[in-house]
């Protein structure tokens, strides 16, 4: 081989490279992330586990999956005019049981089909228990909010990143296994990255098993999360989104939520706060140019509602996706504070859900208002 040939064929293993990277990484535009948005109805929906599972494990495992009730609570969802649900993965299943997880997913994206709803899937989680077990969970504790939700992954793999390729594995045989799939509307990298749980699990809990060092591994786990799911080359979005902190320009953000609004093809967030508030947080979030879907919002007491937030997201074209849908093992009709108090009956005022178990909606009024919000009330 001559010089020249030599020099040929190390500027095309460059450009061959670098065409790679790119296929693998590139983030959308601002105009390929607008155009995909111009294209979907406006987006509403719920975090979604049906009544019948505490946590993201008994959901999907094979002995606790359970379509009918899944089938009949995506129905409760089509009748409110919602087109979308964010539903919660996680790592461990795959692992007992990738081939059997995909099926189950198949058959729960079968069923979201059957209901008009296109789900956002979350691949990691940041929030409650850091010490997730497979097998039967564990009842309830009794008014006690999201008492038995679990982290993905567990401290125990996240806190050593020799077990990493693991991860990078699930991520890349979930997305590359439906990355063309039509009924899946968006990739939700991982929920709240850096949430520390102080409260429950965190450093003024009682239970005190939260990572000390959880916030850095959390953000550290997005970043590789991101590049994980570029890998697969996903036709879908990807996304992660800010919870807390400073929005108010790029320069106050701290490094996480600098990262995900950079790197996200659509912008989701967090927001719990009343009317003003949320209005506040679209304003600052506006500035980047993308699509916006508000992916968690609605706390009752806290003045985050239904009717205090739809309106707006519905006038700014912000999707919304609120947390709680059928009151159920998640206990999440008691607040946040029930870490530290005990509540023995029902709250005078449910903080998250929107119907009984038995079907009935809570506040009959509410979803009213929601069918209008959609136009499924005309």
């Amino acid at each position: 081989m001559n010089q020249l040939q030599l020099i040929r064929r190390i500027v095309l293993a460059v450009l061959l490279s670098v065409s790679s990277f790119w296929a693998i990484a590139q983030q959308w535009t601002p105009k390929q992330a607008n155009d995909w948005y111009k294209n979907q109805p406006w987006l509403v929906g719920s975090n979604f586990l049906p009544a019948s599972a505490i946590n993201q494990l008994e959901m999907w495992q094979a002995e606790s999956f359970d379509p009918k009730r899944i089938d009949k609570e995506l129905g409760y969802a089509e009748s409110l005019g919602m087109n979308t649900m964010r539903v919660f993965l996680h790592d461990m299943v795959w692992r007992q049981d990738a081939k059997g997880f995909k099926n189950r997913i198949d058959q729960f994206l079968a069923l979201c089909a059957k209901h008009k709803i296109r789900p956002m899937l979350v691949l990691f989680d940041s929030c409650w228990d850091p010490q997730p077990k497979l097998g039967k969970q564990h009842a309830p504790v009794l008014g006690r909010h999201n008492s038995g939700w679990v982290q993905g992954p567990g401290a125990a793999i996240l806190s050593d990143k020799t077990k990493w390729e693991s991860l990078r594995s699930y991520v890349k045989d979930i997305v590359g296994t439906f990355r063309a799939d039509k009924r899946i509307l968006a990739w939700d990298i991982v929920n709240e990255p850096d949430n520390e749980n102080n409260n429950s699990y965190g450093k003024n809990g009682k239970i005190k098993t939260e990572l000390p060092n959880k916030a850095q591994l959390g953000v550290e786990l997005v970043k590789a999360g991101f590049g994980w799911a570029r890998e697969a080359k996903p036709t879908q979005p990807i996304t992660s989104g800010p919870w807390k902190g400073d929005w108010s320009s790029l320069e106050k953000m701290d490094e996480m939520n600098k990262f995900l609004v950079q790197n996200s093809d659509v912008i989701t967030f967090h927001n719990y706060g009343p009317p003003a508030e949320f209005q506040k947080r679209v304003n600052e979030l506006k500035k980047f140019g993308r699509p916006l879907i508000c992916t968690e919002y609605m706390a009752r007491p806290a003045g985050s509602t239904f009717e205090g937030s739809l309106p707006i997201g519905k006038t700014e074209h912000v999707g919304m996706i609120n947390w709680g849908f059928v009151s159920g093992k998640s206990n999440t009709i008691y607040p946040w504070d029930s870490w530290q108090k005990q509540y023995t009956a029902e709250p005078p005022v449910w903080f998250h859900d929107i119907f009984r178990e038995n079907g009935q909606p809570y506040i009959a009024a509410e979803t009213t208002f929601i069918r209008k919000m959609t136009g499924k009330g005309k």
